[in-house]
């Protein structure tokens, strides 16, 4: 991921719609992937709400950029911890590290992916065990990691973003479409395992959002016209669309809802 994959959130103004979650100042934050496509959105989504936000991100340029930004558009500038989500040790070290200068995590959102194109008959067992260990095993060890603090606290809300892809059955990449539906179990499982802490789980499932890395790698005009003559609504989805529910998810508006998909993708599932 290079540095024209930043999003210049505060360029789309969908932000001035986004409703207020009252609740969520105040609240320490962690997001996996925070530093750009959707995560990029969620980070500013959770600054404008005067959260503390932490996140990490594989590129630090996309980072910097997207903190500088949220500085001054909000007046808090997120902690960005540069770091590989596949070494589970960095990702741990970034969580401790942003709770000891935000106290506890109270909403960890696991939301870095990699939708790496590939069929079958090209992928080998490394293709595998990487896909796997960038897109379902971070989810499991994060939540790992903050799921003592929100303990101790008696609540928690943890959001696993998933992806319509495997309620879709999508072809072109198989191992990420595993993972997302192992997403789904592994969210109903968390949510029995920690609820009686008070501590929610629940999975957000996008559709197709066209971010910048989407925009550069996948998406062209007969994909994208194809994906809206399936959707119910006819418009294209930005990382705006993600923040609102994500906030929801987060917040108090949600606070006898666990173990289940809120799919947002335009009625296409």
């Amino acid at each position: 991921m290079q540095d024209h994959d930043y999003d210049d959130v505060f360029s789309d103004p969908g932000y001035a719609d986004l409703p207020a979650f009252h609740d969520l100042t105040g609240k320490s934050v962690f997001i996996t992937g925070g530093g750009s496509g959707i995560g990029a959105f969620l980070t500013a989504a959770f600054a404008l709400q005067g959260a503390k936000v932490g996140f990490i991100s594989l590129s630090e340029a996309p980072a910097t950029r997207l903190c500088d930004s949220v500085e001054a558009k909000t007046g808090h500038r997120p902690i960005a911890i540069q770091g590989d989500i596949r070494n589970v040790e960095t990702m741990q070290a970034a969580i401790h590290r942003v709770a000891e200068a935000h106290g506890a995590i109270d909403i960890l959102i696991n939301n870095a992916a990699r939708d790496t194109r590939h069929t079958v008959e090209d992928w080998s067992v490394e293709n595998w065990d990487d896909s796997i260990a960038t897109n379902l095993r971070p989810c499991f060890f994060a939540a790992q990691s903050v799921a003592g603090g929100m303990k101790e606290n008696g609540a928690g809300a943890i959001i696993n973003v998933g992806s319509n892809s495997w309620h879709l059955g999508l072809s072109g990449y198989p191992t990420y479409v595993a993972a997302k539906a192992a997403i789904a179990g592994m969210t109903k499982a968390l949510a029995r395992e920690l609820g009686e802490n008070g501590i929610r789980v629940n999975s957000l499932v996008p559709g197709w959002v066209l971010t910048e890395r989407q925009k550069r790698l996948w998406a062209n005009e007969k994909d994208v016209q194809d994906c809206l003559a399936q959707q119910s609504l006819k418009a294209t989805l930005g990382g705006w669309d993600m923040a609102g529910p994500a906030l929801f998810l987060a917040s108090q508006a949600s606070a006898m809802m666990t173990g289940q998909e809120l799919i947002v993708d335009g009625g296409r599932c």
